[in-house]
């Protein structure tokens, strides 16, 4: 089969690779119709993710059809249609017993990550089980995709962590993938105010489209004196880190409000300052994570229902086989306007 594999920082390649097998019987083999890009995956290839060898097929995201099962499953069988979730869980060790799915003690995130993942014709998903979804039939596929990671990520480890309440103003720095699934989800709690902050003009005007309220463009214009301003000198309610690097984490310590929380989801590669000698007076709350995708049910829900549509994310769509060319354009979103690409085979 075919999968993109990782040669170390900065290489790749689409290349032959052999069929995984099951290996233990929780496991399923599933063919993958559809997959994607995580920034996760460009973090990967610069290096900033250590643990991922050479030689490692990328990739946590997607949909499929099962193509084998081992012989302790009992959820699913040969040709059913499931979502993979970016985590796996084994559903019976002490975090998985308390929906800390992604420090489950046999799984977590290990797609793409300490096993092969996605970005291949066929996936081996450990835990079954407890690891993909039965997809609907009539279902938004492509939609679907969105829920493997980006929207159970925006929404457990920005919205409720960041505890966001109806009134509250909220600053969401960074409008990509993960910040537009944070800005769509956290519509759910009915903010006064959301406050999209990027350096790209292009996705600010798409934010607006998916309901923030303001925008601010960082650089052309002093972020944290127009967030002053709009909030007459206060701060917002929440900030919320969307992109992973250090000066997006000290812009949110700078906007957040007295008794204000700061949600880090952005994955970052190097260390950042962390002003405890102003924040400790201001009461400010701190949450970082890895997502647990213990919503993933219940947005999959929303969106069957029509109150959550993902697939607005998607701009671009590719073959499979055009993964090198997918990852050109997402690696360049800027430049090709991109915020989601699918790849499906």
């Amino acid at each position: 089969m075919k999968a993109l594999v990782y040669g170390g920082p900065g290489e790749k390649q689409w290349t032959d690779k052999p069929m995984p097998a099951v290996e233990k019987p929780t496991d399923v083999i599933v063919k993958v119709e559809m997959t994607t890009i995580c920034g996760t995956d460009l973090h990967i290839l610069k290096g900033d993710v250590p643990a991922v060898t050479v030689g490692r097929t990328l990739g946590h995201e997607g949909v499929g059809v099962v193509e084998e099962v081992g012989s302790a499953v009992r959820n699913f069988k040969k040709g059913d249609r499931v979502l993979i979730s970016c985590v796996t869980s084994c559903g019976s060790c002490p975090n998985c017993k308390r929906q800390l799915y992604s420090h489950c003690s046999d799984g977590g995130w290990i797609l793409g990550h300490l096993i092969d993942g996605t970005q291949a014709e066929y996936v081996r998903i450990p835990h079954g089980d407890n690891s993909l979804y039965p997809i609907p039939e009539g279902s938004d596929e492509e939609a679907l995709v969105m829920l493997s990671d980006i929207l159970p990520t925006g929404f457990e480890i920005g919205v409720l962590a960041g505890q966001i309440a109806p009134g509250d103003t909220v600053a969401i720095v960074g409008a990509g993938p993960i910040g537009m699934a944070t800005l769509l989800t956290a519509q759910f709690y009915s903010p006064a105010r959301i406050i999209m902050l990027d350096m790209d003009a292009n996705r600010l005007e798409v934010a607006r489209g998916f309901g923030a309220t303001d925008v601010i463009q960082v650089g052309s214009e002093d972020a944290v004196a127009k967030i002053m301003e709009m909030t007459d000198g206060v701060g917002v309610d929440v900030a919320i880190e969307a992109v992973g690097v250090p000066a997006t984490f000290g812009l949110c310590q700078e906007v957040v409000a007295p008794g204000g929380r700061i949600a880090n989801v952005g994955v970052h590669g190097k260390s950042v300052e962390l002003h405890l000698e102003k924040l400790w007076i201001q009461n400010i709350s701190i949450s970082m994570g890895l997502v647990n995708t213990n919503t993933t049910a219940m947005l999959m829900k929303t969106v069957q229902s029509g109150k959550l549509k993902p697939a607005q994310l998607i701009t671009h769509r590719f073959a499979l086989n055009d993964i090198m060319a997918a990852y050109e354009v997402f690696g360049n979103a800027a430049r090709e306007k991109a915020m989601k690409v699918i790849l499906s085979a």
